[in-house]
């Protein structure tokens, strides 16, 4: 592998048509990528597609605003995540943008949160962490499972769009983060990218969603992470 989207939706209806399309040019470009679940069908589904590729992985949780009846079942989850093509929990965490107008909606997005959170620390994978509208109660939450846990907590967070400030406070709770397709169109995100060092960096599509320039507007795919990586060297000065 040359390139690996570290976060992508392969399993979802919106590549049905040429998913195998999809997935061939995956494999020509020398791409890998994580397929990334949001419920327990599509962690499910995302985990039987990756099995048919040694270039694909998988990860299992439940979004924290998806299927909002859907409780997080450990019974259920659990053996999906010790899968050893599973290599990370989520995409779990908080998004107070499309629910969380009441308290009551947050707790269920907080208890949903810690029991994977708890689980991650149990199994020993890292947590794909989404966070939008959210930040102060992420980062309290996190902040409290790393004085307990220390090192033992692992978490990449997701489709980072934030500040320089805001990245460094998760890369002082000791955070990944990766970069989506939506910094190939402004320079908004360009002062985060600075902050981070390389080794803390991860490059995604988050497809479908997000395509990067050129190809905003558009399906995006796997393998327009290179556009997202072509960005971030740029930033970086990185020949």
């Amino acid at each position: 592998m040359k390139l690996f989207d570290a976060h992508c939706h392969l399993q979802l209806s919106q590549f049905d048509a040429d998913r195998e399309a999809v997935i061939a040019r995956l494999r020509e470009k020398q791409v890998g990528g994580i397929i990334v679940g949001t419920d327990l069908e599509t962690s499910r589904a995302g985990l039987e597609l990756a099995k048919q590729y040694d270039f694909l992985w998988a990860s299992a949780g439940l979004h924290p605003n998806d299927n909002l009846d859907e409780r997080f079942d450990i019974s259920k989850y659990e053996p999906l995540m010790q899968d050893p093509k599973v290599v990370a929990i989520g995409e779990c965490g908080l998004d107070y943008f499309r629910s969380g107008d009441t308290d009551e909606e947050r707790e269920i997005q907080k208890q949903r949160f810690v029991l994977q959170i708890e689980l991650s620390l149990k199994i020993e994978k890292p947590l794909i962490i989404h966070c939008r509208n959210a930040h102060d109660d992420l980062l309290e939450i996190l902040g409290s499972y790393k004085k307990e846990y220390g090192d033992k907590l692992h978490a990449v967070i997701h489709f980072f769009t934030g500040t320089g400030e805001l990245a460094q406070k998760y890369l002082d709770l000791g955070c990944r983060l990766s970069f989506p397709g939506p910094i190939t169109y402004t320079d908004m995100y360009d002062e985060a990218i600075r902050v981070v060092p390389l080794d803390k960096i991860l490059c995604e599509t988050d497809s479908p969603f997000a395509a990067p320039v050129p190809f905003r507007g558009k399906r995006n795919e796997p393998a327009y992470v290179e556009e997202v990586v072509k960005k971030i060297a740029a930033i970086k000065k990185i020949q």
